[in-house]
């Protein structure tokens, strides 16, 4: 199977990239990013990329410059869409990783993104597999979302922020990224803020701190959205309240697990983010 990733810029294949990330987010009217914007952001020089399997649209990422240079200069990656399938398992993670070296290649060292803190696989694909980190909660950053996804919900966003030449970046690059163990980490007096009750509820601990703070999200939030919305809802403001409350304290979120836990850890002050 032959498999490419290019920058996209002619008209068709832009289109086709649209139609690619309506599909997936299930907007069955306009999509989350129109053909002509896309022509637009790739015609000014930003990042527009298509993954192909067999000449097949498979996957596509999209991001722009961002900020003030030189100190504050990053790209903001605004959308990453795979089609669901066996076959593309992966095509997110060297998407990921094309869009990283094409920053590099342009003197650009950080790149920013916003992800739904409650999406558990999406957690641990930034936090761990790519070696990013969480640095600020935005409480309904979209306003009420459309999409077949997440339509109803509140969009509180995280704020990954992914050092491109930090060393957990480069380890996520060679395929060596570790997943934290939250075992060991309870062992050594880690504080659960929050986890899942045996009702599938989001239980909060008293508030007590630690060194190193873990909350743990539902397995699958979007299925809970539509088959409990109150129960999805009660998720929202449980993790709204977890998450600010230890960013304010002078965490940040530094990795994820498989199972769901969030592993929070005292922020790093040398960061400029």
């Amino acid at each position: 199977m032959s498999a490419v990733i290019s920058e996209l810029i002619e008209l068709d294949d832009l289109r086709e990239l649209s139609r690619l990330f309506a599909g997936v987010w299930q907007r069955s009217g306009e999509p989350p990013v129109l053909s002509d914007v896309l022509k637009a952001l790739a015609h000014s020089g930003n990042y527009v990329s298509g993954f192909r399997q067999d000449g097949r649209l498979v996957g596509g990422l999209v991001g722009w410059l961002g900020g003030v240079p030189p100190d504050h200069l990053h790209l903001h990656s605004h959308i990453l869409g795979v089609i669901p399938g066996r076959d593309t398992r992966g095509v997110g993670f060297e998407l990921k990783q094309h869009q990283r070296r094409w920053c590099l290649e342009r003197g650009i060292k950080v790149m920013e993104w916003t992800t739904d803190p409650l999406i558990r696989r999406n957690a641990y694909f930034n936090l761990t597999k790519l070696g990013a980190c969480a640095q600020g909660y935005l409480v309904n950053f979209y306003g009420q979302m459309a999409d077949g996804l997440n339509v109803g919900e509140e969009s509180d966003r995280l704020l990954v922020v992914w050092e491109l030449e930090s060393p957990a970046a480069e380890t996520a690059a060679a395929g060596r990224a570790s997943e934290p163990d939250v075992e060991s980490l309870i062992r050594a007096g880690a504080v659960r803020r929050l986890e899942i009750g045996h009702g599938g509820e989001p239980v909060a601990t008293d508030g007590s701190s630690g060194s190193v703070l873990l909350c743990q999200v539902p397995e699958d939030i979007v299925a809970v959205r539509q088959t409990n919305p109150e129960l999805a809802r009660a998720w929202r403001l449980a993790l709204r309240v977890a998450m600010t409350t230890a960013l304010d304290e002078g965490f940040e979120i530094s990795g994820a697990t498989r199972s769901g836990w969030y592993v929070l850890s005292p922020r790093d002050p040398s960061r400029g983010h």
